[in-house]
């Protein structure tokens, strides 16, 4: 009770508000679309209390100014003491501010009370005249408890010194306290008034002095959860936990996903104040480890097994949910000030319900209606920050309001329409190459076009739902779903796509290959495991797939981010295929040097031309392979050769007539057949390769001329008699350059080092 009568005087001591409209006026909406960031969440927690609200044309005016009479009413609101005002609607204190002043119970509760504020010389107390940042800190510095025999000196300067000793004034510049307060200046003043201490007896945080209760590092999950009132405006925490909001007011979903503090008036929601805002990062996932997550752009990230994951609203931990996190899978990561990653939201952090069809180029129309007006949001496509211009039709784009993201996917996959669930007119779900999909609401005008047994091609969101449907070769709707045939046993494979979906079936490789002998079919089959495939279905139960090679051509620049004459994504995905299936890599895992066009197998574009998905190195039949012979003879005397590389054994031991020895680098094709090489041929030697002819990782010249390194090259220590890893953030090459002064290497005929040899000789 005690408290509650200190932040009464503390009130009477002052008065404020936001609100530039007067009572009888229209409520402003909940939106602010000229705000963005750190400004959008800083007047959402201030909204949510009333202190702060936008305009009824969705914009916030960050550069507009505040009247007294408005500051007056946001210090009221922010000591959450509007049942108080009643005392002060029928008393006149000044002659301009009559009982039917719409501020007159804020402004004559902040002068009768302590008299902290009085009017002017004249007697009045001018409403309307423009508040200063000089006069906005010493009215919230009184407000704290201070006193001005507290402070002394000249004002404003002294008072603004002493307001930025105890942070009230961070983020907003003091240099000039007799300009007019502008309202972004005012949300951060007040965003840092909620967030200290008072002065005097009982002492204690505002929020506390308020008659408020506080509940700190919480993680706000969701803004519309079903709550004790029936309605679905409730805020959802990680921990489990569901408050009703106070008031009507609900929230715009641009806190959700944020940790900070939960702000109670009893048990119901008076604001959500978050710890740190810019901390929220959204990526790309390159690669996705039990205790390292790497981005596209190849930043690191530490992770442990027990790190929370948020997904669709439920919590899990990162050792559960790495299962579902494949290459191209967007996550927010919430990081600590040492830069660990505290928790992660998979997907923008909601699961989509609804969806938004693009029909034209450079569209964005529909976008608001996603966001139910809520501004200030960022758009994703396909993982990459992006904007209107990259808008192309049939890309499908949902809202995600724990990160106040729109998110586009242009994903589309064609196949047949195998059954759906419950009816073909009103379906939630269907089936299509195998695997079942979950239809959105939004969905169901256009699929009830369609029927089981139809060819169709679905337009998919980015968490993998069904939010459309066109006829195959609708132009603009291409399909282009693309993944790896990690299981190929007989006909039947299994692909995981890059999106995420696991499909299997029968595989049909078309009419080019119905007169072929079964064993060339089986070959062809062979040679797609472990692969990248373009998938499509020909009918019931039975998938297309065709090998994926080429793309673009030039070598890969890491430094200038190209191949060729084509930029690299920012989001692009990095493979290489290795004898062990297909590894997926982040460009950081490349080095410096470049890596030559016969390097890369496969370059894929997205819809700005942009490569997105690499394919490094080659393995299978028909391709040159790189490495170290090894020579048996085996107990019918007949001499036999392989090739090992640094990933292992390459090929087979095959019976062949070429004259060469082991430990010999070679360049080899395998026969179509399977049976022996077509082509091996030794590398050139380069001995004795001093250091010095070194230019960088990338580059050596020796006797004139000068040979590329590729990242991809292999490197033996012959004193450990063990092929160099990369390991402790060096690469391959640094490690060998770093062992010895000199070092052997070994160029193909086009002028590229395939191997290096460091240490001594072997006994």
């Amino acid at each position: 009770m005690k408290k509650r009568v200190l932040s009464l005087l503390l009130l009477a001591a002052m008065a404020a508000s936001l609100l530039v409209l007067p009572a009888q006026a229209a409520p402003p909406a909940n939106r602010f679309y000229d705000l963005g960031g750190d400004a959008y969440a800083q007047v959402e927690s201030l909204r949510l209390m009333g202190v702060m609200d936008g305009f009824s044309d969705g914009n916030f005016r960050p550069n507009g100014q505040l009247t007294r009479a408005q500051f007056c009413k946001m210090v009221v609101c922010a000591l959450n003491a509007e049942d108080e005002l009643g005392l002060y609607r029928t008393v006149t204190v000044y002659p301009d501010v009559k009982p039917s002043h719409w501020a007159a119970a804020y402004i004559n509760m902040a002068s009768k009370g302590k008299k902290a504020i009085s009017g002017f010389s004249d007697g009045k107390f001018y409403p309307d005249r423009t508040v200063t940042l000089g006069q906005a800190a010493t009215i919230l510095l009184r407000v704290l408890g201070y006193k001005d025999e507290n402070i002394g000196g000249v004002w404003p300067d002294s008072y603004l010194s002493f307001a930025a000793s105890i942070g009230l004034t961070d983020g907003v510049d003091t240099t000039k306290g007799n300009a007019p307060l502008s309202r972004s200046d005012a949300a951060v003043l007040f965003n840092n008034l909620l967030r200290a201490d008072v002065q005097g007896e009982g002492g204690g945080s505002f929020l506390t002095a308020a008659g408020l209760t506080t509940k700190s590092d919480m993680v706000l999950v969701s803004s519309n959860a079903r709550g004790p009132d029936g309605k679905e405006t409730a805020m959802l925490f990680s921990d489990g936990s569901i408050y009703q909001m106070a008031g009507d007011k609900a929230s715009n979903g641009s806190l959700n996903g944020l940790k900070g503090t939960l702000v109670l008036e009893g048990q119901k929601v008076r604001t959500f104040l978050p710890d740190a805002l810019g901390t929220s990062r959204v990526v790309t996932v390159a690669k996705a480890e039990a205790n390292l997550i790497t981005d596209r752009s190849g930043t690191k990230y530490n992770v442990t097994s027990g790190t929370k994951v948020y997904r669709n609203g439920a919590e899990t931990t990162w050792s559960e949910a790495r299962s579902w996190v494949n290459p191209g899978t967007s996550l927010t990561l919430y990081l600590g000030t040492a830069g660990n990653v505290e928790f992660i939201f998979i997907g923008g952090g909601d699961s989509s319900t609804e969806a938004v069809i693009v029909y034209e180029k450079n569209s964005v129309k529909g976008f608001d209606s996603l966001t139910g007006g809520v501004g200030g949001y960022t758009i994703y496509k396909n993982g990459c920050r992006a904007n209107a211009k990259d808008m192309r039709p049939y890309d499908v784009a949902t809202y995600a309001s724990s990160t106040n993201t729109i998110r586009v996917c242009d994903t589309k996959l064609t196949g047949y329409y195998e059954s759906c669930a419950p009816s073909p007119t009103e379906p939630t779900s269907l089936r299509l190459l195998g695997c079942d999909f979950d239809v959105l609401p939004t969905a169901q005008s256009t699929l009830a076009k369609f029927r089981p047994g139809d060819q169709i091609t679905l337009l998919l969101t980015e968490d993998n739902k069904v939010a459309g449907a066109v006829k195959p070769g609708t132009a603009g709707a291409n399909a282009n779903a693309i993944g790896i045939a990690t299981s190929i046993s007989g006909t039947s494979a299994t692909v995981e796509l890059l999106c995420g979906i696991e499909i299997k079936g029968t595989v049909d490789l078309g009419e080019s290959y119905t007169d072929r002998t079964s064993q060339f079919r089986q070959e062809e089959l062979a040679r797609m495991q472990n692969r990248l495939v373009r998938v499509t279905s020909t009918g019931k139960n039975a998938i297309g797939l065709v090998r994926l090679g080429g793309g673009v051509s030039g070598a890969l620049d890491l430094e200038k981010r190209r191949i060729g004459s084509s930029n690299l994504a920012e989001t692009v995905s990095v493979f290489r295929y290795t004898t062990n299936g297909i590894e997926t890599l982040s460009l950081s895992d490349l080095g410096a040097g470049p890596i030559p066009n016969g390097e890369i197998s496969y370059a894929h574009t997205n819809w700005a031309g942009q490569v997105d998905v690499i394919v490094l190195g080659a393995v299978g039949r028909g391709a040159t392979l790189y490495g170290r012979t090894s020579v048996t003879i085996d107990d019918r005397d007949i001499r036999r050769i392989a090739i090992f590389n640094d990933q292992g054994q390459v090929t087979d031991y095959f019976r062949t007539n070429y004259d060469i020895a082991g430990g010999v680098y070679v360049a080899a094709v395998e026969s179509n057949d399977g049976t022996g090489f077509s082509s091996l041929k030794p590398l050139t030697a380069l001995k004795d390769v001093p250091n010095t002819a070194w230019s960088g990782e990338s580059a050596v010249t020796v006797d004139g001329r000068t040979y590329s390194i590729p990242v991809t090259v292999m490197a033996y220590n012959k004193d450990t008699r063990e092929w160099i890893s990369a390991s402790g953030g060096r690469s391959v090459v640094d490690i060998a350059h770093a062992y010895a002064q000199k070092c052997d290497m070994y160029a193909s005929e086009d002028g590229v080092i395939r191997a290096i040899e460091v240490g001594g000789d072997f006994r």
